[in-house]
């Protein structure tokens, strides 16, 4: 049975360290971002990645976004970037954008899938920031279905099978814009995807 968490009822804190409890025990959460309610767990779990995928009912091999919800949890990500990457992060995020940076590590493979030298990343603020976990994060629909931008509007068979759901109410109801920054350092070159 899904556990249901609210923002508004229990407060930021303890829906903070639900979602905190759910990816550390490998579970699937469905949390608000800051656009639109996403899939979340741990980036490191394959597991995890094979349920959200099966949520979703799709597996078509298309990279997925490392959500952070505190600066200083994507600072080691961050401090590895080039010079022109690291400006560009700083004044684009926090925020509803989506950076594609280069990824020469190879970190989070699970989300880079068959692009492993380029990587999404998302930092957002909110109620749910401070979470020092990273997330691997989709969309909380059925593919083909609308992404949901409040909480009652999530399928009920996603709501189902996940093992925790905040509650955040209203969002900002659009996806976030991706910007592809991965040749920004090597060429100078970006492009808004």
């Amino acid at each position: 049975m899904t556990e249901v968490v609210s923002i508004e009822r229990d407060g930021p804190e303890a829906t903070r360290a639900a979602l905190e409890r759910c990816v550390g025990e490998g579970g699937v959460a469905i949390f608000p971002a800051d656009t639109l309610y996403g899939l979340a767990c741990d980036p490191l779990n394959a597991r995890g990645v094979e349920r959200i995928h099966a949520i979703k009912g799709r597996d078509d091999g298309k990279p997925s976004a490392i959500m952070y919800l505190s600066p200083l949890a994507m600072r080691e990500l961050i401090s590895s970037l080039g010079e022109r990457t690291r400006h560009a992060a700083a004044e684009l995020l926090p925020g509803p954008v989506t950076l594609v940076i280069s990824n020469p590590e190879q970190r989070y493979p699970l989300a880079s899938r068959d692009d492993p030298d380029r990587l999404g990343v998302r930092l957002i603020d909110g109620p749910l920031s401070g979470v020092m976990t990273p997330l691997f994060q989709t969309s909380a629909n059925r593919s083909g279905e609308p992404a949901p931008d409040s909480f009652d509007r999530v399928d009920e068979r996603v709501l189902a099978d996940a093992d925790l759901a905040i509650d955040g109410g209203a969002l900002l109801g659009s996806p976030s814009t991706v910007v592809d920054l991965s040749e920004l350092d090597s060429s100078g070159e970006w492009s808004v995807l």
